[in-house]
């Protein structure tokens, strides 16, 4: 209800709806289509990337930051490249889908929490901007799953009814990369919104049974990641993968995360390993290093999309299915956002789908790795074991042990260097 006690318009029932609209919501979709795609904060283009490889076309890419447009420039040859999203003054005639994984950095928990009207967030109102000049048939939009509880979900009701009051049907799930064979634990929320069909049928059509998460076992643990930047507040400990890559950390500096293996050494992988963790070719990165420094590339590679898992959005977007919602709940004015829900003009729903809409074979993370890892030097070692006696976290059994004997064989190679040297 409005705030006079009307009716909106996604309130309508189902039938009045429909007829509003002059046709059906949920049209069928005999062969595979190909949308004509823009993509908003395009970042290195894994959105895009996932898009193309279902069989979609890149018309208009926009990307601020200089590393990542060179990275667009040879990614997308021939994809003209906006650089500033409010300067955007409209989207090619023709255009069926905006897609875009607005800035995380103020809805994150790694982040500053600012919320939607943070000044890097809060540029997800150019996108409602840019669909009040032209509504385009498809929007796709993803960010963190963090941001369906910071400030009671307010940064997901702004989405939705921004989305809403322009005449979109939606639907919204969070989807984990795992899923899709890759060993990195990364969670984000896709939401999708329509015109004229049911979202519903793209996002709620595939869903499989989680797996049970890897045990931890002292005797026989397969490697297990974690954030070495963290040890006060946190740990982002992942079991046979490795915690979310991410674009910043809590000690200030964009980094990789690091690796227990079962040999004992502690290592971080490569630039082009965390490129293949989120679902890219090795070196995707590279050309950024003509106008950036090459650590920037760990700042792109975290703030990413995971490719396949836009290569099965764009699956579906291109050939829609039939789905089983299961048991559905209406969902209340400032009631908790689940990890799934909908509303194609009956009202705001939860959906009961699991994050894993598909579960392919995945390769133990000791063997995904391609190249020589770097062991985590001594200093990083050494602070990392500093900062875990300032809070009190648990660790798993063995785990300081293991990291001190670490810091002790980094330590006497240091000395080792010194007398060489």
């Amino acid at each position: 209800m409005t705030t006079d006690g009307r009716r909106n318009q996604y309130q309508l029932p189902l039938n009045e709806y429909r007829a509003k609209r002059n046709g059906s919501i949920s049209k069928p979709v005999a062969e595979p289509r190909q949308l004509r795609t823009v993509g908003l904060f395009a970042g290195i283009g894994g959105i895009e990337a996932g898009l193309e490889s279902a069989g979609h076309q890149t018309r208009l890419l926009c990307e601020l930051d200089r590393g990542a447009c060179a990275v667009l420039e040879d990614r997308f040859p021939g994809v003209p490249i906006h650089t500033d999203i409010c300067t955007l003054e409209d989207v090619p005639r023709g255009t069926d889908l905006i897609a875009g994984g607005f800035p995380c950095q103020d809805l994150s928990q790694a982040g500053q929490t600012r919320g939607i009207s943070g000044a890097q967030s809060g540029l997800v109102h150019q996108v409602f901007r840019l669909l009040e000049k032209r509504r385009v048939p498809w929007v796709l939009l993803e960010n963190v799953p963090f941001m369906l509880q910071l400030a009671q979900g307010r940064a997901l009701e702004v989405v939705v009814e921004n989305l809403e009051r322009l005449g979109y049907s939606w639907a919204y799930r969070v989807v984990e990369t795992r899923a899709f064979g890759l060993p990195q634990r990364r969670q984000r929320v896709f939401f999708l919104a329509s015109l004229e069909e049911d979202p519903r049928r793209v996002l709620f059509s595939h869903e499989v049974e989680p797996p049970m998460e890897p045990a931890y076992d002292p005797e026989n643990r397969p490697a297990c990641g974690f954030y070495w930047t963290e040890g006060v507040r946190g740990l982002g400990w992942a079991v046979d993968a490795v915690p979310t890559l991410k674009g910043g950390s809590t000690v200030g500096v964009p980094s990789p995360p690091a690796i227990w293996l079962p040999s004992d050494q502690i290592v971080t992988p490569s630039i082009g390993d965390a490129e293949r963790l989120q679902g890219f070719r090795k070196h995707w990165t590279k050309p950024a290093e003509a106008v950036v420094r090459r650590g920037a590339r760990w700042k792109m590679v975290g703030n990413a999309v995971t490719v396949p898992v836009a290569k099965w959005v764009g699956e579906r977007l291109a050939q829609p299915t039939d789905f089983e919602l299961g048991l559905e709940r209406r969902l209340h004015d400032g009631g908790r956002w689940p990890h799934a829900a909908w509303n194609v003009g009956e009202g705001r729903f939860t959906a009961h789908v699991s994050s894993w809409p598909v579960r392919k074979k995945r390769r133990p993370l000791a063997e995904f790795l391609k190249d020589e890892p770097t062991l985590l030097s001594h200093r990083a070692t050494a602070g990392f074991l500093e900062r875990t006696t300032r809070g009190s976290l648990r660790f798993p059994i063995g785990f300081l042990d293991a990291v001190a004997r670490h810091r002790e064989r980094m330590a006497k190679s240091n000395e080792e260097k010194v007398v060489v040297g």
